[in-house]
């Protein structure tokens, strides 16, 4: 065997995840403003317009951007699994969090959202033949449950079970099947690409939302509340997510799914920024303590791929 080769292929597999760590930095940097913008732009239009009407945005961008670069079609197979990330990260998480954004904080939102990296890394397991290492799922676990903790303590607690945190629970749990299975289609499709199909599987439907929803409660917005429902057309629901499946397809998927534990330090930083939240000092100490276990997670299973491709 070369040595050489062998040494350049090592060093190449380490680059390879790396990217796939900043690509995935990069979605959840994206999707960071999504709980913040969410409840901004409630303040003038329906939730089920926000839910559906930001799809509706982005699958027009999708089909623009499928047709100008004459992207091949799926396959019968492909349709089928697309449908599965539709329902997930195009209608099931942005339905339910929008109308769980009706009433409850951005940063209460954030605490089950924290959930989300843990979820996802589940459903990982459950779909693909990734087995991370026991001390990987211990700083998982530990970085949502620090996740939980950092944003009960800046909002106060948690307090009893209400309706918005059932909406919350089950986005979290759709997010994390689509993520799963949009990580895998993008190793097939192309990050972008997995989307865009994902959006023009939903398109009909949330068209139809849309309208309804327009009907019942026409909007009222004002020209704030109409660009942060532009964000979460253009970017959350469409270019957040080009970054956020090219990490997952890079991969090992259920690796790049732990940078997520940082999106609730995020989304409340810029819950202060934006809807004047506060923060004290628990925000400092539990910030500190998702990114530590994020980072843990991280290293962890960079360091279980290098010992097995030594």
């Amino acid at each position: 065997m070369n040595v050489d080769s062998s040494v350049i292929a090592r060093r190449s597999t380490v680059l390879s995840t790396r990217a796939g760590l900043w690509w995935g930095l990069l979605g959840v940097f994206a999707f960071s403003f999504t709980l913040p913008f969410t409840r901004i732009a409630i303040g003038g239009l329906s939730p089920l317009f926000i839910g559906s009407g930001r799809a509706v945005v982005a699958a027009l961008l999708a089909g623009i951007a499928l047709a100008a670069t004459r992207q091949r079609r799926p396959t019968m197979p492909q349709w089928g699994r697309l449908t599965i990330v539709a329902g997930g990260v195009v209608a099931g998480f942005p339905l339910l969090t929008s109308f769980a954004m009706t009433t409850t904080p951005a940063s209460h939102g954030a605490v089950v959202i924290g959930l989300l990296p843990a979820a996802t890394a589940v459903a990982v397991v459950l779909r693909t033949r990734e087995r991370p290492v026991r001390s990987f799922w211990i700083f998982a676990f530990l970085g949502a449950a620090a996740a939980v903790v950092f944003a009960a303590l800046q909002n106060g607690g948690l307090g009893s079970l209400t309706g918005a945190d059932l909406l919350l629970f089950g986005a979290v749990i759709a997010a994390a099947v689509g993520y799963a299975e949009g990580g895998l289609l993008a190793r097939e499709l192309g990050s972008w690409q997995t989307v865009s199909w994902a959006l023009i599987v939903a398109a009909p439907l949330m068209a139809a939302l849309t309208v309804v929803s327009a009907v019942q409660q026409p909007p009222a917005a004002t020209p704030v509340q109409w660009l942060a429902f532009a964000y979460l057309a253009a970017v959350s629901m469409f270019l957040g997510f080009f970054a956020w499946y090219r990490g997952l397809a890079i991969g090992p998927m259920a690796q790049v799914s732990q940078i997520q534990l940082v999106q609730p330090v995020m989304s409340i930083a810029w819950a202060a920024l934006l809807l004047r939240e506060p923060i004290g000092w628990a925000t400092a100490v539990g910030g500190l303590a998702v990114i530590a276990c994020a980072a843990l997670a991280v290293r962890t299973r960079l360091t279980d791929r290098r010992r097995e491709e030594s």
